[in-house]
């Protein structure tokens, strides 16, 4: 029997040599140093040896548990180091920056919108949404411009298959966003001060520049006293805010129908500065909206005295907006869904 620990003691070390998990070395633990382990069994088992034999199996075993604890730990020292330095290696440095993830945005149209409606809702007005598909009356006659006019002509137009009794078709895509001021000055009691940004629709080839459907804004103000010097002030404001402190703006005579009089108002060239180039046709300035003193007859058919209130009204392009802003020289370039594009906004 004073030969068993030392059997036991070569075997276990075996054994540990080969254990490179902390679970492996537990179970090595509990087979060896245990309280049912082999070297444990031997330990109580000296009461039956005779005394002489029990001294030197005791003494024996005794130093074989020593070895096996002192080689556990060492082991346990191993294991632990080789976790450790694998941990390092794959852990994640907290204090660096996080990979940045992509996140989507507003559509720069959308952008577009919000902004010009911004500027205008610090400057008092409120925005106002009309029906994309709209009634010919709010769309031509409400704005001065009955069946035999020849406005109409200009404004090729998607009706909608729909037929009354007599066979009229009333109904079409709105040409233009004033069908909402058309509406605003019917049912809104004065003063009024509204934009209304929506889609309109045209009946014509899409190019760089013209689109089938594409965004208007439009505004109207009816007050008492509304002169043309406040339709010019409003409209400088908003060049201001949304082209730049340093923009110069233009006013010429132009005629809608439903103004009177009308005026088309321009900026200096963003390209050239008011020097003349390509973009701009050599005259240094560039067409943005049309505007006018809203036709007096036109207030009549809203409900409201022409002769007690005024109003002005003005009308823009969204796209064009953009587009002069950051020199984009397609409009379709806008609803291309190339993210290449959208990205940069």
């Amino acid at each position: 029997m004073s030969q068993q620990p030392e059997e036991i003691k070569t075997k276990a070390l075996k054994e540990l040599e080969d254990i490179t998990s902390v679970d492996e070395l537990e179970l090595w633990r509990v087979r060896y140093l245990g309280r049912k382990g082999e070297l444990t069994v031997i330990l109580r088992g000296l009461g039956s040896l005779p005394v002489e034999e029990r001294k030197t199996v005791g003494a024996n075993a005794n130093k074989v548990k020593a070895s096996l604890e002192n080689s556990l730990k060492l082991k346990e020292q191993a294991i632990h180091i080789v976790h450790l330095t694998s941990a390092e290696k794959e852990a994640i440095d907290i204090t660096l920056p996080g990979r940045p993830l992509p996140s989507g945005h507003l559509h720069p149209m959308t952008q577009t919108i919000n902004e010009i409606s911004d500027i205008f809702v610090s400057m008092g007005f409120q925005v106002v949404e009309g029906p994309e598909v709209e009634w010919e009356y709010y769309n031509f006659e409400a704005l001065n411009m009955p069946a035999e006019h020849p406005a109409r002509d200009n404004m090729s137009t998607f009706w909608v298959d729909y037929e009354t009794e007599s066979g009229e078709k009333p109904m079409l895509l709105r040409t233009h966003g004033t069908a909402v001021s058309a509406r605003v000055i019917e049912r809104m009691e004065p003063p009024i001060r509204a934009v209304e940004p929506g889609r309109v629709y045209r009946y014509e080839a899409t190019d760089a520049t013209h689109l089938s459907i594409y965004h208007n804004i439009d505004g109207v103000a009816v007050d008492k006293g509304v002169t043309m010097a406040d339709l010019k002030g409003t409209l400088y404001e908003f060049a201001r805010r949304y082209f730049g402190e340093d923009r110069k703006v233009r006013f010429r005579c132009d005629y809608f129908p439903f103004v009177e009089p009308g005026v088309e108002m321009a900026i200096d060239c963003l390209v050239c500065g008011g020097k003349g180039c390509r973009l701009c046709g050599n005259s240094g300035w560039i067409e943005i909206l049309g505007a006018g003193m809203t036709h007096p007859e036109v207030l009549r058919r809203g409900g409201i005295d022409p002769d007690v209130y005024t109003s002005f009204a003005f009308g823009m392009g969204v796209e064009r907006m953009p587009m002069l802003r950051y020199g984009i020289e397609d409009m379709r370039l806008l609803y291309g869904n190339d993210l290449r594009f959208l990205r940069q906004f």
